[in-house]
């Protein structure tokens, strides 16, 4: 039997789909950020773990259920169907991991985001069905790895190779205009906005000049971004 903790709201409980919230599968480091950070952002949230000890934790800040979302019948008792969308965030246990995410597939769940922690376990959850197979120690270790470096000061990768950094300007771009800089067409990447000291954020023109003291939010593919930002 599920056990409720934190009383979601009970209007939210009659009748199908009538929910707008996401459901959370897991409370571990990863599941827990995403649960308490959507409750801090006034998002419904439910939280599903069954572990006692971690509902303890978690109960008198956000609407936690125990239970074992390897079960169909649990996540029946819980009207996980009528999430729009479900956030499973185990990865300690493969085979939990991908039982819940098939679980969901089979209610028809409409967006299912699942944690892999490794290539193999991404590959199967995307098999199954999960539609958005997320890797948090792969995708923050390479954020770090490319921070640590010294010449980017955010890193974004989107998808497929396709990155949003933040950075400062190589020096044979200041006191050029973008279009003077020609910087896609010698770097491949593309200037989004500049944002100068004690100024707004401005989206960018081929007529925007930078300085040395720009801050430069540049896209473009991880490999292009690289090259450029590794000009002096």
């Amino acid at each position: 039997m599920a056990d409720l903790h934190t009383p979601f709201r009970e209007a939210d409980r009659s009748g199908k789909g009538s929910r707008s919230g996401v459901l959370v599968v897991g409370l571990g480091r990863f599941g827990s950020a995403i649960a308490t950070t959507l409750d801090r952002l006034g998002q419904e949230v439910l939280a599903v773990e069954r572990s006692p000890e971690i509902i303890r934790m978690f109960a008198d800040r956000i609407p936690t259920v125990e239970a074992d979302a390897t079960s169909p019948e649990a996540l029946e008792q819980l009207g996980a169907r009528d999430f729009p969308f479900v956030v499973v965030g185990i990865g300690s246990s493969l085979e939990a991991s991908v039982l819940v995410t098939g679980n969901l597939v089979d209610m028809g769940t409409a967006q299912i985001w699942a944690k892999a922690v490794s290539a193999e376990h991404g590959r199967i959850l995307q098999r199954i069905g999960a539609h958005h197979v997320v890797f948090p120690e792969a995708d923050a270790g390479a954020r770090v790895a490319h921070l640590v470096s010294g010449k980017l000061l955010d890193y974004i990768e989107v998808e497929d190779g396709f990155t949003v950094v933040k950075m400062r300007p190589p020096k044979e771009t200041q006191g050029f205009t973008i279009a003077q800089s020609k910087i896609r067409t010698k770097y491949g990447v593309t200037v989004i906005g500049v944002k100068s000291p004690g100024e707004e954020f401005v989206y960018a023109t081929p007529a925007t000049r930078i300085s040395a003291s720009d801050l430069l939010i540049v896209s473009g593919h991880s490999e292009l971004l690289d090259r450029f930002a590794a000009r002096p």
